[in-house]
């Protein structure tokens, strides 16, 4: 798929996740925003998938560790038609299956429940050695933030993957420099990554995480080791006063911002 059109795709989903959280009246939509780009282009470029057979045992694996921006997710997999799009104004809504975080027994393409932060790359780490042990041809890729990369899991997971040499892995870091409640560098700051990923054995690619002619090159690298994208985001990405702030990791918009936020995703303001 062309770059422009992913990049209008991207805006789509940008627009209904902002819909989505401002009519359920919660979302971590700071987050969300940063990802967008990062999941169009594995939904639309990057992945073997089947969205009526979501199942399929030759599928690539994504997991979504930082499994609160569910919501970025859940509008992805409904515009590549795994899901029902009108299905998303049921966000957060009693008794519908589009939980805050992803449930993998209730929602078609996701691969695992996630949540707890630090989970996920480890499970990924799992689903790349099984491949590996039964002579599967499927690639795992899994998105953690860079605030979850504090969580100690996550590096045992990285000294796993190395010693096994799983080279079907790729670990992409939404590096949007913010976490709840501080910036990373208020808090417990392990940028820069690349240095760390490579001492552990891993390739490392270092790349604009909101432009899909950065991701997606990247997205697709393999080599003979695995391979860590640290995807340099803006949390906020697309929305001016969103951007850069750390009040948005959990925020909804009043009725002025949220209007003022589709004029700048729709490019009329």
């Amino acid at each position: 798929m062309h770059e422009d059109d992913l990049d209008r795709i991207a805006q789509e989903i940008r627009l209904r996740d902002l819909k989505a959280v401002y009519e359920a009246g919660a979302g971590h939509i700071g987050g969300e925003m940063s990802a967008i780009d990062i999941l169009t282009a594995l939904y639309f470029s990057v992945l073997r998938v089947w969205p009526d057979q979501p199942k399929h045992p030759h599928r690539d694996r994504f997991v979504l560790s930082k499994g609160h921006v569910a919501l970025a997710l859940y509008v992805t997999l409904a515009k590549r038609g795994f899901i029902p799009e009108e299905e998303i104004s049921a966000f957060l809504k009693p008794l519908s299956r589009l939980n805050g975080h992803p449930n993998c027994n209730k929602v078609p393409g996701v691969e695992t429940n996630t949540g707890p932060l630090g989970h996920g790359l480890p499970v990924a780490v799992g689903m790349a050695k099984a491949a590996k042990m039964t002579g599967a041809n499927y690639h795992t890729y899994v998105m953690t933030g860079d605030g979850e990369m504090q969580e100690g899991s996550n590096w045992e997971a990285i000294a796993s993957a190395a010693q096994f040499r799983l080279d079907n892995l790729t670990l992409i870091i939404d590096h949007n420099r913010f976490q709840q409640g501080a910036s990373l560098g208020d808090t417990n700051n392990l940028a820069p990554f690349p240095n760390k990923l490579e001492a552990f054995g891993w390739d490392v690619t270092e790349i604009n995480g909101n432009a899909m002619g950065e991701i997606v090159p990247a997205l697709k690298k393999r080599g003979n080791r695995p391979h860590c994208v640290v995807a340099h985001t803006n949390k906020g990405q697309g929305i001016s006063f969103m951007q850069d702030t750390v009040d948005w990791h959990h925020k909804v918009p009043n009725a002025e911002q949220y209007k003022i936020a589709v004029a700048e995703l729709s490019g009329t303001l």
